[in-house]
């Protein structure tokens, strides 16, 4: 089945659902050409979020131009009550709509986190009187702690969860996904290719969609990746024998921290490109150490250089990623990589 309905709601949506992220990175016309396209194919559940920069605008003028009916979510990591109604009236403004179907305090990243969003004044309250009032369909929340989480559900004052979930992090099946189901509540996807790292992006999302009762949310940039995902989703979820070996090896080779390519980090303090840096290894993985020695990865790898320690890019990191460390041992191994090739070793 390629549509569910959304636990108690009674929203039936595609199971495949837009992510807004890769919105910001493509031109306009572009963006309003993805997401028009993916309606038409009947993709009608779009996500996106206020600090998706352009990403709400965009997706607001195609729905405009499709003129089709699509259940809308949108986030917020605005933590008390007025300052998330502030951030819903901006969405709707954005989205070019008076109701947003979904709601969430967004990235959820620690208990104290968590304790701000449902104190007296916090976004909770904030959400629960724009409901009242018609303006939202429904509360939710989202989080990339796996701890924070399962207090989350066990607390039960969010309608709907959004949970990091995918071939190299499967762990918030464990606990977190089995007991939101138990409690009814809407379950939603982040992250199911894990940011693009794993190079098997069409046996991941086949591995998200094996699992029963979950909206799996993906970005797409192209009608290319519209069509190969849906493809997907109406294709069958079996494995061969290779797939689970490919899989078993994913989890070995990406056990730890990596980047996820979310862009929460950015932008940087000095306009160093984090995500660049901190993909590098999957880059060279990909292309080769040869591409170390190209004039982009040479001046990315001299503005990491110039990094000031400002920790800024580590307090909006939802995995709490030590990024200024990170970069400077990449910059390192990028370096030796580098003199590497200059002496011929390769």
């Amino acid at each position: 089945m390629h549509r569910m309905l959304i636990s108690d709601t009674g929203i039936e949506v595609s199971r495949l659902g837009l992510g807004g992220i890769p919105l910001q990175r493509i031109t306009e016309n572009e963006a309003i050409e993805v997401v028009s396209y993916a309606i038409e194919k009947g993709i009608d559940f779009i996500d996106t979020a206020r600090n998706y920069t352009v990403s709400e605008s965009r997706i607001g003028k195609a729905i405009e131009q499709a003129g089709k009916r699509v259940i809308l979510s949108s986030k917020s990591v605005n933590r008390t009550a007025d300052g998330i109604r502030k951030d819903i009236e901006k969405s709707m403004m954005e989205l070019k709509v008076s109701h947003i179907d979904f709601y969430h305090c967004h990235s959820v990243g620690s208990n104290e986190d968590y304790r701000r969003v449902t104190a007296k004044d916090g976004a909770l309250n904030g959400l629960l009187k724009a409901k009242e009032e018609g303006v939202i369909g429904h509360t939710g929340i989202s989080s990339y702690n796996v701890e924070v989480m399962d207090r989350i559900i066990d607390d039960n004052l969010f309608e709907t969860i959004m949970a990091g979930f995918n071939i190299v992090e499967p762990i918030a099946y464990k606990s977190v996904i089995p007991k939101a189901m138990e409690k009814k509540r809407g379950i939603f996807i982040m992250k199911p290719l894990a940011g693009g790292v794993t190079g098997i992006p069409e046996l991941a999302l086949r591995w998200a969609f094996s699992f029963p009762g979950l909206i799996v949310i993906t970005g797409m940039e192209s009608k290319e990746e519209v069509d190969k995902n849906w493809e997907i989703l109406l294709g069958g979820y079996s494995f061969t024998d290779e797939d689970k070996q490919r899989i078993i090896t994913q989890n070995r080779e990406f056990t730890g921290r990596f980047c996820h390519r979310c862009l929460y980090c950015e932008p940087c303090t000095v306009d160093i490109p984090i995500y660049k840096i901190l993909s590098i290894k999957n880059m060279v993985k990909i292309h080769g150490n040869k591409i170390l020695n190209s004039p982009d990865f040479e001046d990315t790898l001299e503005r990491a250089k110039n990094c000031i320690q400002c920790n800024d890019c580590l307090i909006r990191c939802p995995y709490n990623l030590p990024i200024p460390f990170m970069m400077k041992e990449l910059v390192k191994w990028a370096d030796y990589e580098r003199n590497k090739l200059g002496d011929g070793m390769y």
